[in-house]
């Protein structure tokens, strides 16, 4: 029986990665907007069993928001990046003092 059963993920994407694919092969103000929503909805929304935001996501959001010009808030995400996922820190450490100069 236990086979028949769906099995919860470990985090909720909501459909980010085809934003991301879209605004990354499209790169509009329009696709930049619907990706940026995307990951809003990833990081306020965790239903997945580990109820906190995935790998990568604040990092890539941080970064798109440095890119729409809200740089400050685009490195407080990135910071948030390395306190979740401490492996992260020598990766985007880096990006964060190329962004800060």
């Amino acid at each position: 029986l236990s086979s028949c059963t769906t099995q919860q993920t470990l985090y909720s994407w909501y459909d980010s990665e085809n934003a991301t694919y879209v605004y990354t092969k499209r790169t509009t103000d329009e696709t930049l907007e619907k990706a940026m929503a995307q990951y809003q909805k990833v990081i306020a929304k965790q239903n997945g069993l580990r109820k906190t935001v995935p790998p990568g996501v604040n990092a890539e959001y941080g970064y798109l928001l440095c890119k729409a010009g809200k740089k400050e808030e685009g490195i407080a995400l990135l910071r948030a990046e390395i306190q979740a996922y401490p492996e992260s820190e020598k990766f985007i450490s880096r990006i964060i003092n190329q962004l800060e100069k």
